[in-house]
């Protein structure tokens, strides 16, 4: 078995290593080639393994594969385990990177800030820890989710991080979302377990695997 040991090539003052280790193999069920990170790699093509990984191994860390270069396009977020079939990613990562999920439940710090949203023309906010009051952004706040693909149906704007949409009657019914501002992980699971997905800046007519299954979400970036 052919094994490339990336850490030391891919090293990069703009990304930080969190001390995670992924390794991906060429095949299903852990065969064939295989690259190990320790970290962020932003483009595969520099050492041969672009969109050819079909399995993985997350030994420590979570980590962010993406199906472009420099992170881009379809984000997913895997953490400890093994994932013998990639499916939506099989051969189509470009990039990873480590990203730090050791502080909250679940991973990412939780917040002392407001969380605000609006829905239609009801302007409705929520109180944070610390006891402010925040208004929604009006037209849709940083993230736009829509009851239906191709965003149609009822939506709910967002411009904080959310731990249970059902706070707003909207727990598992996305399917479809803009990103306005930031990048954003989307979650299968309230406090942002289970299966979650990054999505950046663009339009997304369609989520795919996260189709009618956004619990929680939270900017990451």
């Amino acid at each position: 078995m052919k094994r490339l040991i990336a850490a030391a090539v891919l090293a990069s003052t703009a990304w930080a290593a969190l001390a995670g280790e992924i390794t991906l193999y060429s095949h299903p069920n852990f065969h064939g080639s295989d690259v190990t990170l320790r970290d962020a790699a932003p483009n595969f093509r520099d050492f041969g393994f672009n969109d050819r990984a079909s399995s993985l191994v997350v030994r420590s860390g979570a980590w962010e594969v993406c199906e472009h270069k420099d992170f881009g396009g379809y984000c997913a977020v895997f953490e400890r385990g093994e994932y013998p079939d990639l499916a939506r990613f099989n051969n189509q990562i470009s990039s990873a990177r480590e990203v730090d999920r050791r502080r909250g439940r679940g991973g990412w710090r939780e917040r002392g800030e407001e969380r605000g949203w609006d829905r239609g023309d009801e302007r409705r906010w929520e109180r944070g820890d610390d006891g402010r009051d925040e208004r929604a952004w009006r037209g849709g706040g940083a993230v736009q989710l829509f009851a239906g693909p191709r965003f149609e149906g009822e939506s709910v704007g967002l411009s904080r991080d959310v731990r249970t949409l059902r706070e707003m009657d909207f727990n598992d019914r996305a399917g479809s979302l803009i990103v306005r501002e930031g990048e954003w992980e989307l979650c299968e699971h309230a406090d942002y377990r289970g299966e979650c997905a990054v999505f950046g800046p663009g339009r997304y007519p369609w989520l795919e695997r996260m189709n009618n299954r956004i619990s929680s979400l939270r900017r990451v970036r």
